[in-house]
């Protein structure tokens, strides 16, 4: 990294530390989560924005490396910030449909108007 200039070694260096610790932050929270509706969140968070200060960070580093703009990484950013969320809808929508349908009484009700009656038994 002897190419590197000072002030892009420590911009590198904080990015790629700042995502890895919000990626980790995110795998600790899968772990710790008691539910798994409360578990999907955590990681879902986690990669998108750990991956955005990855993917930043190897912008930077290419771009001072090769002395002009390096900007396919915004092709990874798009994706993953696309195609996370619509993973985590289809998972816990899945999910739900299931422990509905098997009568499981701890899964989350859905939101109801106050003025509501509230659901019978294989509703």
């Amino acid at each position: 990294m002897s190419d590197l200039p000072l002030w892009g070694s420590i911009a590198f260096a904080i990015l790629v530390i700042g995502g890895a610790t919000l990626t980790l932050l995110g795998c600790i929270g899968m772990l710790r989560f008691p539910s798994f509706y409360a578990r999907i969140h955590a990681p879902t968070l986690g990669t998108s924005f750990g991956m955005v200060g990855i993917v930043l960070a190897s912008a930077l580093y290419f771009t001072l490396i090769q002395g002009r703009p390096v900007l396919h990484e915004i092709l990874l950013v798009v994706f993953i910030i696309v195609t996370t969320p619509v993973t985590l809808m289809l998972l816990s929508r899945a999910a739900l449909h299931r422990d509905r349908s098997e009568g499981d009484e701890t899964v989350p009700l859905p939101n109801l108007h106050p003025k509501d009656p509230p659901p019978t038994p294989g509703e």
